[in-house]
């Protein structure tokens, strides 16, 4: 019987969430969000600038023609893609810790 007790008693501490959150978590996540949001925008636009070029590139030039199968035009086009992913999405999260490091200060003074 007390195995039975005890058993139950490790099921309920299992189901039980000890995180606490933080007040400041859902701003967290709004900006998390924001950053996703704008750096996938600039990457569809990077990957479009750098597409046109390289498809028409590989067409026309014939060193392109020559040296860059498929599997080069596709390395090109997605490094931009997400190089301008990640350079704007760090640069929002960054925007947004120094507003919010200005704002602490601001209100300390």
């Amino acid at each position: 019987m007390p195995a039975e007790k005890t058993k139950s008693k490790k099921e309920t501490m299992a189901g039980r969430s000890f995180l606490i959150r933080s007040p400041k978590e859902e701003e967290s996540n709004a900006a998390v969000r924001e950053a996703v949001l704008l750096g996938a925008k600039n990457a569809a636009i990077a990957g479009t600038v750098v597409a046109v070029p390289t498809l028409v590139g590989c067409r026309v030039l014939p060193w392109a023609k020559a040296n860059l199968n498929y599997t080069a035009q596709a390395l090109i086009i997605s490094a931009a893609c997400i190089a301008g992913f990640f350079i704007t999405a760090d640069k929002t999260i960054l925007r947004n810790a120094r507003q919010n490091t200005i704002g602490k200060l601001d209100k300390s003074t």
